[in-house]
């Protein structure tokens, strides 16, 4: 369970969760959560973008089966057991993703696309970035 901790109402949430489990006497891993950035997003948004006007496939095609199953199956593809379907494969949201994981994302999926020789811009190349949102905005219908 994630709880906000600038919000008031998470707050109360969690101390009457953690008196729960003290009075229980569990062992418990509490971890903080860091969320991608809205820059992360934009910018595997551009890569994708790339990857779709290289491939001539939409960029909804190449966010599930290049970024996710292709390169990042790892982090995004779980597998789990339906008692109707047996057992069946989900692809996990970017919303569930972490900065870091959301980083190694990116990562791998810059290197394959250089691998097939494309040009996987920097996220500091601000005027490539900028140029690839004018492009992709022109071609959104076939992107």
């Amino acid at each position: 369970m994630q709880y906000n901790l600038s919000s008031n109402l998470d707050v109360e949430r969690i101390r009457l969760r953690l008196e729960h489990l003290i009075s229980k006497g569990v062992v418990v891993d509490l971890t903080e959560k860091a969320f991608k950035t809205p820059n992360q997003n934009r910018y595997a948004h551009l890569l994708m973008g790339v990857v779709a006007m290289e491939v001539g496939e939409p960029v909804a095609y190449v966010k599930e089966y290049y970024f996710k199953r292709l390169c990042n199956s790892a982090i995004f593809v779980i597998t789990k057991q339906d008692r109707f379907a047996g057992e069946v494969e989900e692809l996990r949201s970017f919303t569930d993703l972490s900065k870091e994981e959301m980083s190694t994302a990116i990562d791998r999926f810059i290197r394959w696309g250089r691998e097939q020789g494309w040009v996987m811009p920097n996220p500091t190349d601000e005027a490539l970035l900028k140029e690839l949102e004018i492009m992709m905005g022109r071609y959104t219908q076939y992107l």
